[in-house]
């Protein structure tokens, strides 16, 4: 469990605050609107209304005892920049800071955020990835060239087991769960047989997941 601060009630806000809140942490909500606080209240024990681009305000808030703040306000950058600023000035321990476009990443990180998410820019790489193949369902980047995707088990693979595919040596991807409706089989073992309708959860890069997915 952590504590969560997360300023900025709107909508990505609210739905970060409200996650991070079922996911069992501790969560501290915090906008400028009344009425974007009041809409949260009965959801959430901390609540606060405040600007935090004022360092009473941020300083009213003990920063330095949460585990992650979230700067949600990045459709007002100068807003964002600031707070991220105070943040870091008042002993935040972890900043992520939401942004909108590339030249605000770049500032944001050197005012001290620790990370920035790029929602929409994530958003759209993940449905073009899904869209480019039917055989791509989800995917999880991890680098710029390596991810974890969710991929139709390709035809071939049917009846034979994972050692007997080498799909290691072959396809230069790791298999590192199998998805079977909305069942998980984590780490299967090399023997586990593939079976028709089965997603196979692989690790590789870019390149070789296309191919395999090609192949499906």
């Amino acid at each position: 469990m952590k504590s969560v601060l997360v300023i900025g009630l709107g909508r990505f806000g609210r739905h970060l605050a409200v996650r991070m809140q079922e996911l069992g942490n501790d969560v501290m909500i915090v906008d400028k609107d009344p009425e974007l606080v009041e809409l949260m209240a009965n959801q959430f024990t901390e609540c606060s209304i405040g600007d935090c681009t004022k360092e009473p305000v941020i300083e009213s808030l003990g920063v330095e005892n949460f585990d992650l703040c979230f700067v949600t306000t990045g459709d007002d950058f100068q807003s964002s920049l600031v707070t991220t600023a105070l943040l870091k000035r008042h002993g935040a321990k972890r900043v992520i800071s939401k942004t909108t476009q590339d030249i605000q990443e770049m500032l944001l990180k050197q005012i001290g955020a620790t990370e920035v998410v790029y929602p929409e820019r994530e958003i759209a790489e993940r449905v073009a990835v899904r869209y480019n193949s039917d055989n791509i369902f989800d995917f999880i980047p991890l680098t710029e060239d390596v991810a974890i995707y969710e991929i139709k088990t390709p035809r071939a693979w049917v009846g034979n087991t994972i050692v007997g595919v080498d799909v290691r040596k072959r396809h230069n991807v790791n298999i590192i769960a199998i998805k079977k409706g909305e069942k998980i089989l984590a780490a299967p073992g090399p023997g586990y047989i593939f079976c028709e309708g089965d997603h196979i959860m692989v690790m590789g890069a870019s390149s070789d997941v296309f191919k395999l997915a090609g192949k499906a």
